[in-house]
């Protein structure tokens, strides 16, 4: 027999258990409030997933109101257990007013705990609905249900402690579920806790605020760009001031060594970096994908919309720093309606290659090229005067195409520093 020490240990546990089962899916952790946040919480910091809650309300019977005969959810969700109505002999008019009651009820909490941000988007994702434990499972399926409603890929329920009976039953509702403990003779949640204080309204705001804040992550990680899946390195200093997206160009990768320089330094500077690959390993085998830019682009969006999602990127602003055939890529993408990027950087770039989509970027840009990379140089300056966004031409004397020549990486490492870190302070300029 196990008992939790608190919800904390209980969501540690869990997140373990989830972590080697799920691996690295695109996952959002979503909590029922109120205990059940404080379990998603750690959760959710176990698979570094961004959190959310669900809101549900249970419907009690009116003489007996810990006893559920229905809940409702978010979306206009609706459960009923038809035995218990029928046992507890409860009429339609008893229901409608129960439910009447709850569903203000569920608006309100919904509106509290969010204080006014949007929820979570959990489209095409792998949900994970987390409650500190299951008991008749009303309140669980109804939450599996408003997950399922509001698109999710994939609904897994994940609980510390629950019923046999009940969980199996819950299969029904879910895509897997996870329990730590099935025990027979369950009596009481709490009985499987050392401390199982009420949790207020005010720690489940203050957890879900906590978690929108960057805390610093640095490691591996697999972008999801509309269902392909490409690998990366993501890294968010403590107290990120945003973070710059690096699109390479062709024949490079996330492990090309100059841009793993500038990312060291931005990284230094207090800036998040995700260096990624643009392809897959069988897409790259075909030359016409390296220099489809439009594909590139593509790519890149899907790849920032996936990033805006993880807890570590905190609503943070987002650069994009491109090199070579990866910089008309970037300008590219930033040139959606859309795109919301804060700046974009150039390096040795071939801007030209974005063509009739230079005149639409909004983003600052940064123009970099070396004194000696003239053919380049040329194309910078005839796309430069197609930019309507602010913009400037550096160029870094005595550097050829790829800034080997002493101090030239250095150069342009300061020069993408100081845009990022300039442009990030300030608002995103619209036309």
């Amino acid at each position: 027999m196990v008992v939790f020490a608190d919800r904390r240990d209980a969501g540690t546990r869990l997140g373990e258990r989830l972590r080697d089962r799920l691996g690295g899916a695109d996952a959002v952790v979503v909590g029922l409030p109120r205990g059940g946040v404080v379990v998603a919480y750690e959760v959710a910091r176990a698979l570094g997933a961004p959190l959310d809650v669900i809101v549900v309300r249970k419907l009690g019977v009116p003489y007996q109101p810990e006893l559920g005969f229905g809940a409702i959810g978010e979306g206009g969700v609706r459960v009923l257990n038809p035995d218990i109505v029928r046992l507890a002999g409860v009429t339609k008019e008893q229901m409608a007013k129960v439910e009447e009651a709850e569903r203000e009820e569920l608006t309100r909490r919904a509106a509290r705990f969010r204080g006014g941000r949007p929820r979570v988007e959990s489209a095409g994702r792998t949900v994970i609905v987390v409650d500190d434990g299951v008991a008749t499972g009303g309140t669980a399926r109804a939450a599996c249900r408003v997950a399922r409603a509001q698109g999710a890929k994939r609904v897994v329920l994940a609980v510390p402690v629950g019923s046999p009976d009940t969980m199996d039953a819950l299969r029904e509702d879910a895509d897997e579920v996870v329990c730590l403990q099935t025990p027979r003779d369950l009596y009481a949640i709490g009985a499987w806790y050392h401390d199982f204080p009420q949790t207020s309204d005010e720690q489940v705001v203050e957890l879900l605020h906590r978690a929108m804040r960057p805390t610093g992550f640095s490691g591996e990680v697999e972008a999801d760009a509309a269902g392909v899946p490409l690998a990366g390195r993501l890294t968010v200093p403590e107290g990120a001031r945003g973070i710059v997206v690096f699109v390479h160009g062709s024949g490079s990768s996330r492990h090309s060594p100059r841009n793993r320089y500038v990312a060291a330094a931005l990284n230094r500077e207090g800036l998040g970096t995700l260096l990624f690959d643009l392809l897959t390993p069988d897409e790259e085998i075909d030359r016409a994908n390296v220099f489809d830019i439009r594909l590139l682009a593509d790519r890149l969006l899907a790849v920032t919309r996936w990033l805006r999602g993880r807890p570590e990127a905190g609503g943070l602003p987002l650069g994009y720093f491109g090199a070579s055939t990866g910089a008309a890529a970037a300008l590219w993408a930033a040139a959606e309606p859309d795109a919301d990027i804060a700046a974009v950087v150039s390096r040795g770039g071939r801007p030209d290659l974005a063509g009739e989509r230079l005149p639409a970027v909004r983003a600052p840009t940064l123009l970099i090229v070396g004194g000696d990379d003239h053919v380049v140089l040329g194309l910078n300056q005839g796309a430069q005067q197609r930019l309507r966004c602010e913009n400037r031409l550096r160029i870094v004397p005595g550097a050829t195409h790829l800034f080997e020549e002493p101090g030239a990486l250095e150069a342009v490492a300061e020069l993408a520093r100081d845009w990022f870190a300039g442009h990030f302070a300030a608002p995103v300029r619209r036309g």
